[in-house]
This record gives C-alpha cells, sequence and structure tokens, in this order.
C-alpha cells in the first residue's frame, strides 16, 4: 500500500474512533460498535493482521464487549443497589432494548428509568423507594458511561499500538 493510502486510512480511521469515543456521551449512540468497525477497517484494509496485530484486535474486541456490557450490568446494579427486585431489573432492561427500537433514539433512555419507578411503586406502594431504585438505575447510568469512556480510550490506545508498530 502506498504511503498516502496508510496515512489516510490512518486519519479516516482516528477520526471515526474520536467519533466513536464522543459519541459514547449519547446513551444510544453505538459508539463502542463504531470504534471497533474502525479498527476492523483498518486492519483489513491498511495493516493486515499478523500475530501482533491479531493478538492487539482481539484485545480490541475483548474491551469493546465490555463496554458493550458495562451499561446493562451496571444500571442493573445501581437499581439492585436502590432496592429495586431482580424482576424489576429484568423488565427495566427489556423495555430499554425493546423501545430504543420502537422509539429511537430516546425510547429506551425514558423506558428503562420510568419501568423501574413504577414497577417499584407497584411492587412495594412506596413512593420513596420506588425513586431510590430509580436514582440507583441512573447512577450505575452514569458510572457506566465513566468506564465505557474509559474503555474507549484503551481501545484508541491499543489501535495507535497496532497502528504505529506496523507502520510500513
Amino acid at each position: 500500500m502506498a504511503d498516502f493510502q496508510l496515512i489516510f486510512a490512518f486519519w479516516i480511521a482516528l477520526i471515526f474512533m474520536l467519533v466513536g469515543l464522543f459519541g459514547l456521551i449519547i446513551p444510544v449512540f453505538p459508539g463502542m460498535l463504531i470504534m471497533w468497525l474502525s479498527a476492523l477497517g483498518y486492519g483489513i484494509l491498511a495493516q493486515g493482521f499478523d500475530t501482533l496485530g491479531i493478538i492487539l484486535f482481539v484485545l480490541i474486541t475483548l474491551a469493546t464487549i465490555a463496554g458493550m456490557l458495562a451499561d446493562n450490568v451496571m444500571m442493573g446494579a445501581g437499581a439492585r443497589q436502590g432496592g429495586a427486585s431482580w424482576l424489576t431489573v429484568g423488565v427495566a432492561l427489556a423495555c430499554g432494548v425493546i423501545f430504543t427500537f420502537v422509539f429511537p433514539p430516546f425510547g429506551g433512555l425514558i423506558a428503562a428509568p420510568l419501568s423501574v419507578l413504577l414497577l417499584e411503586y407497584w411492587r412495594l406502594r412506596d413512593m420513596n423507594k420506588a425513586w431510590q431504585a430509580t436514582r440507583g438505575l441512573a447512577l450505575g447510568w452514569g458510572l457506566s458511561f465513566l468506564v465505557r469512556f474509559g474503555i474507549g480510550l484503551v481501545l484508541i490506545a491499543l489501535w495507535l499500538v497496532w497502528a504505529f508498530t506496523n507502520a510500513r
């Protein structure tokens, strides 16, 4: 591959990596997936997959999966810590996923906390405890953003090691 093509591929991948990273601010934006696809595209089109490339891409893939799971796990943990039942956590997760597709982009953002609030109020007949569980969900959501952003920075760092180690 000519030097200018490699440089062009590097900058395009970097731009998409940064779009994905800053897209993590928006909960329904698939920033992790965009970053992973950028690394995959760069590997296929510019670098190839030698031994180091395979190892780094596997690490990028594992970190991407962890980042994509962070939302659900941390939101559920926050709701549980706030007092929500397992049933409420499961229903909130399902509502969040379903309503993201039914009413994009904000359906899931509204449905998940609203389902926690309503189910916990129905279960406990105590609005304060229902709000406490909903606040736990929101706290888990905020914490998951920090974790996902940190993982996003790790993805970029791994990709940069791959790009600069194999630069021809």
